[in-house]
């Protein structure tokens, strides 16, 4: 297993990035402490240098295994599962719109919370046709590029849509696309699993990522998730690539990047 950072490549509102600002500093103190690679958070593609970002990854030797794309939601308020049709159109659109970046640094997309609510006056059952209908449209075209969709149960605080593994693994039968797969954030399941590492068995092989980030949101190691159990569950699982730290930047976000790596690589190196 391998170890990443994520990174946002403009500002955003969502706290839970550890770091922002300068680009080409951050991927410069990722690579330096010691982390494989750097998950970028980008809101919009067209906002991206494609050629200037993959040279800045490339100098400091990182690989970048996912993109995030919840930022179109908190910045924008595209979501997949909007009453407005146009608006779901465009969630749609700009989520396709990241297939030729993802395709180019051989990077998953990930769908958080771009997703949405089920806002008033609408089912929760129509909801979630549409989220379906959405990953569909997005992921078919996304096949003949070789990009892969990794979807994240999220908590109930956050959606009404998606919070279990169970709940995750139905909605990928609906979808019933082999380039659909499952992001699994320790943080989420520590609320909403009754056991985290019995919701990793459950799912395999269809996980296709992970996020890492303690009970509190803090980095891993200052709250109380067993992560050495969690890294021998997945050895356990057979799965073998991305452990992504994606948590608040306490007490600092330079701090929570290297205490986390502090924290984590001896469990992949063990």
């Amino acid at each position: 297993m391998k170890s990443s950072l994520v990174l946002s490549t403009h500002a955003a509102q969502f706290e839970a990035v550890a770091l922002k600002g300068d680009f080409e500093t951050n991927v410069a103190k990722i690579a330096g402490w010691g982390y494989d690679g750097v998950e970028l958070a980008i809101r919009d593609p067209a906002l991206v240098d494609a050629r200037a970002l993959t040279e800045v990854i490339d100098a400091h030797r990182l690989a970048v295994p996912a993109i995030g794309t919840g930022q179109a939601w908190g910045e924008e308020h595209l979501s997949f599962t909007d009453p407005d049709p146009e608006v779901r159109a465009a969630a749609v659109a700009r989520i396709q719109s990241h297939i030729p970046l993802a395709a180019e640094l051989d990077a998953q997309i990930i769908i958080g919370l771009i997703r949405g609510i089920t806002p008033t006056g609408q089912t929760h059952a129509q909801s979630m046709a549409y989220f379906v209908e959405a990953m569909q449209a997005c992921a078919k075209p996304a096949r003949d590029a070789g990009v892969r969709f990794a979807i994240e149960p999220l908590n109930r605080y956050e959606t009404d849509l998606l919070h279990t593994v169970q709940e995750s693994l139905i909605f990928l039968d609906e979808v019933g696309l082999q380039n659909v797969g499952l992001l699994l954030d320790t943080f989420h399941m520590n609320i909403e699993e009754p056991s985290i590492e019995e919701g990793l068995r459950r799912c395999g092989d269809r996980i296709f990522h992970i996020h890492l980030a303690d009970s509190n949101r803090w980095y891993p190691g200052a709250g109380h998730v067993d992560f050495r159990s969690v890294v021998e569950t997945l050895r356990e699982i057979g799965y073998d690539a991305w452990l992504s730290g994606e948590f608040m930047p306490q007490p600092d976000a330079a701090t929570a990047a290297q205490r986390a790596i502090a924290h984590i690589r001896p469990l992949l190196q063990d």
